[in-house]
């Protein structure tokens, strides 16, 4: 009788940050170039036997990343200089800021309790800032936007700012908070939630700029969430103002 020695396997957890305007999306896909595949093939370079890398959550095409974690398992100990080499090899858009052992229980995906976005919109023709905010003719008015994005605190059921048949087990979010501010010559909104589905910050958006705009009345947003239909939202809005900003993990 033979038996199998059980292999021991550790767990890291790395932070890093990624301009997603010349991928498509974070998931690896066949046949396009994805943030996910980049970092796969990386580690492969440092990190022979890693198990697959698994990402906290996922980002559509030309979305950007200013805090994302992933985790990986492997039975080798890393290089004492593993970050500086793994940033060496990656592209510039692609940055890797810390790599730490964690608990084998730890998941990148599913133990975050808290996630972060972030939408920055600009309102003065300004060239430089069309990869990472959204250029909007027509000003928006913040105090009709903030009270329209109130209605979408608590607990909610967001089909109707959500991708059709995505497969996912509910389609409930906690809303935490839900602002905008001013910035320079623009706005920046602030969601934070548990989860959220696909596209969802996008088409959230989407849907409060009438209401900036004044054509829509902020109270909108309830009949829309009540209606869980795609269809009655706007637009989703375009991807490069949008930042996954914040992921939080339990102590």
């Amino acid at each position: 009788m033979y038996f199998c020695e059980k292999i021991e396997l550790t767990r890291y957890f790395l932070k890093l940050a990624y301009d997603g305007t010349n991928y498509s999306g974070w998931q690896i896909q066949p046949k396009v170039t994805t943030v996910q595949g980049t970092l796969e093939k990386a580690l492969r370079i440092l990190v022979k036997d890693f198990r697959a890398l698994i990402g906290c959550g996922r980002t559509d095409t030309g979305v950007h990343a200013s805090e994302y974690f992933a985790h990986f398992d492997t039975e080798l100990p890393l290089h004492s200089e593993f970050l500086y080499k793994i940033n060496a090899i990656l592209p510039k858009d692609i940055a890797v800021y810390e790599c730490k052992e964690v608990d084998s229980q730890l998941h990148a995906r599913f133990s975050a309790d808290y996630r972060e976005y972030k939408y920055f919109m600009h309102f003065k023709k300004i060239p430089f800032k069309n990869a990472y905010s959204v250029y909007h003719v027509k000003e928006l008015d913040p105090d009709l936007l903030n009270q329209a994005s109130k209605l979408l605190l608590g607990e909610h059921d967001f089909t109707s700012f959500s991708k059709s048949n995505t497969q996912v087990k509910t389609n409930i979010c906690h809303v935490h908070t839900a602002f905008w501010e001013p910035i320079d010559d623009g706005l920046v909104l602030t969601i934070g939630a548990n989860r959220f589905l696909r596209n969802m910050v996008r088409a959230i958006v989407g849907t409060l700029l009438p209401i900036g705009e004044g054509l829509e009345v902020p109270d909108k947003i309830l009949k829309v969430l009540e209606k869980k239909d795609r269809s009655s939202a706007g637009k989703s809005a375009h991807p490069q103002g949008l930042f996954l900003n914040h992921i939080n993990y339990p102590d």
